[in-house]
């Protein structure tokens, strides 16, 4: 049974046909066993993959696949790589539901695009940036 509803699914078809513009990867880390959210997870990123060409989806099993997630930095999972030919370091941990499917789709068109909607002052601060930064960004329901 979808997940996305049929209007759901029909928004986000047009909002993806006028926004992607490069080809998206989205690699999974999921694992059969003692994962809380990964089936789950995977439908939605299943559904997400189906709604444009552009959007491909690679699940790997975050034990056989070890090396493939070492490559990644992936050490926790469910696990969501968003990804062009370029790793930006997107990753989503756990499953991206309620507001944070939406911040998974503006996420997969900004890696499309190969940009964001940052301001000319916020990309003029990070420019300044001397190390690499480590952010994350913990959400919660409530």
């Amino acid at each position: 049974m979808p997940l996305l509803s049929d209007k759901d699914r029909a928004f986000l078809v047009d909002h993806l046909e006028g926004a992607l513009v490069g080809a998206v990867r989205i690699l999974f880390f999921t694992q059969s066993m003692a994962c809380q959210f990964c089936k789950e997870t995977e439908a939605i990123l299943g559904e997400l993959a189906d709604l444009s060409d552009k959007i491909s989806l690679s699940v790997y099993d975050f034990v056989a696949d070890k090396a493939v997630a070492d490559e990644y930095a992936v050490d926790k999972i469910p696990a969501t790589v968003v990804m062009s030919d370029v790793d930006h370091g997107v990753r989503f941990y756990g499953i991206p539901s309620g507001y944070e499917f939406t911040s998974l789709v503006e996420a997969v068109v900004d890696v499309s695009k190969g940009t964001t909607d940052l301001s000319a002052e916020t990309l003029a601060s990070l420019a300044q940036l001397k190390d690499p930064i480590h952010m994350q960004v913990y959400v919660t329901p409530t």
